[in-house]
């Protein structure tokens, strides 16, 4: 080569002309799924296990439901204690009964029809007394008489008055606290009553199931694993020298066997140091170099894309904007 033309080469290298753009890095990963795994509060003998290892159910699908005859009647007895309260706290907000109030108006009736006879009689014992047919001790009881029973009507009155008054303040407050009370205590055991037989909270796989029909369940010990879509990632592992262009929000491709062509992931997790390189790695060759976990959510449909699977991942040539 002539001094001219290595002069030539130099400058564009210089440059960054005429040389090679990077190649992308094919590096190797695995398939990670993120289970949820469902329990039930309480211990009790599973009475019943709807769904099976491998099979996809819907939100909102029955698993398991644990055996619920002690909690169905401590519903019940709550529902009729309830029912209780809400009585009480409408009868003491409408008064006295009917018929108690028919009794109170005859009482009243009775004492007014009570002052009518003492007025005659007083009016009576007046006109005698004015001719002195009478004496003066008659006229003073026919007085007292009318006064015994203006009093008497005017209780009467009062009683019939009181009869269609609720309760006191006080009293009609706590009977709203009992129900409330009620009620809370009713919702607790209705939510317990559904915590013995959970529903899917949402589509997924279901992954593995981990007690049988009959086997008594630990309180809190999952009895089903679920796997959704949405919980599917890819697990990789970079050099140093590739983590410039894989910053979070980066997308790569991948690939694996069986799979459609053009799959495509968004990196939402660099590990922060290096690692050592895993003894599970699906890699041709060993690697000892120091490498960083990456992980990525893939786009599109993941029903494919079991745990496990083993997955080549091209990381771009160039840095992301």
């Amino acid at each position: 080569m002539s001094t001219l033309a290595s002069w030539v080469a130099a400058f564009l290298a210089f440059l960054g002309l005429g040389a090679a753009p990077p190649a992308p890095l094919v590096v190797q990963g695995y398939v990670e799924g993120e289970p949820i795994l469902v329990a039930a509060p309480v211990a009790g003998q599973l009475q019943l296990l709807a769904v099976q290892r491998g099979q996809r159910v819907a939100a909102g699908a029955p698993l398991f439901a644990l055996d619920r005859i002690a909690q169905s009647a401590e519903v019940s007895r709550l529902e009729a204690a309830l029912d209780q309260a809400r009585a009480q706290r409408a009868d003491l907000s409408t008064g006295k009964r009917q018929r108690e109030l028919d009794a109170l108006a005859a009482q009243r009736d009775e004492a007014a029809a009570a002052v009518q006879l003492a007025e005659a009689s007083l009016r009576r014992q007046e006109s005698l007394a004015a001719h002195q047919a009478t004496s003066g001790q008659r006229l003073d009881e026919a007085r007292a008489g009318l006064l015994r029973d203006r009093a008497r009507l005017t209780e009467a009155e009062a009683m019939l008055d009181i009869g269609h008054l609720p309760a006191r303040p006080d009293t009609l407050r706590a009977a709203a606290a009992a129900v409330a009370m009620a009620e809370a205590a009713l919702a607790q055991a209705r939510q317990r009553m559904a915590e013995l037989a959970p529903s899917a909270p949402t589509a997924a796989l279901v992954e593995d199931t981990l007690f049988a029909a009959g086997e008594w369940v630990p309180a809190n010990a999952p009895v089903v694993s679920l796997l959704p879509p949405e919980q599917v990632k890819l697990r990789f592992y970079a050099p140093e020298t590739a983590l410039a262009r894989l910053a979070p929000g980066t997308r790569v491709g991948f690939a694996c066997d069986g799979c459609p062509t053009g799959l495509t992931a968004r990196v939402t997790y660099v590990a922060p140091r290096a690692e050592f390189t895993p003894p599970v790695i699906y890699s041709a060759q060993s690697r000892k170099k120091l490498v960083f976990r990456v992980e990525a959510t893939p786009e599109g449909d993941r029903k494919r894309l079991a745990p496990g699977l083993p997955i080549d991942v091209t990381v771009p040539a160039e840095a992301a904007p």
